[in-house]
């Protein structure tokens, strides 16, 4: 598959912030580390916060949002923990489970934009038994192709068919 050398971040916002205007939800980049803002009265519309200008980091963001649900979006950073580099093993494992269909998500917004895709451990700091990688990576390949199976999360159906679009423009 012939991938893309780069492509404009800025234009997934804008096109993320008019695809899902109705959900009060708007896609920003900038931030130090990633975190998900819920819409209240004085922030006014959801805030799904990217770190810098990473792609990557934005379909990340992105496939998290489109898992959570009602109850999850009226949370900050959707009611999870996150824990920068330096987790421990056992941390690690709760961070595998509940980042294999996020990132299987991340792997199908990858596809529709023509972008590589690779898994992360986001952990650079920890040497894993390579089992817990293939575990891992097994997982997220289930989810996936679970995904491609059953179909895909509402939001995240609509996105990809939006960053089908983006490409076809190009």
């Amino acid at each position: 598959m012939g991938y893309r050398q780069q492509v404009d971040v800025n234009r997934i916002v804008a096109a993320f912030n008019r695809c899902f205007y109705s959900h009060n939800t708007r896609l920003q980049g900038g931030a130090v580390e990633p975190y998900y803002v819920p819409a209240d009265g004085r922030h006014g519309a959801a805030r799904v916060c990217f770190r810098a200008d990473y792609l990557r980091s934005a379909l990340h963001e992105v496939a998290h949002w489109c898992i959570a649900g009602c109850h999850r979006r009226r949370l900050a950073d959707y009611g999870y923990w996150y824990s920068p580099d330096n987790r421990s093993l056992s941390e690690q494992a709760a961070f595998f489970a509940v980042e294999a269909k996020p990132q299987a998500l991340e792997k199908t917004f990858c596809e529709a934009l023509g972008v590589p895709f690779a898994a992360s451990i986001d952990n650079l700091n920890l040497t894993l038994p390579q089992q817990s990688l293939e575990d891992f990576q097994s997982r997220l390949e289930a989810a996936y192709w679970a995904y491609r199976r059953h179909g895909l999360p509402e939001r995240a159906r609509r996105f990809t068919h939006l960053l089908q679009r983006l490409r076809r423009e190009d």
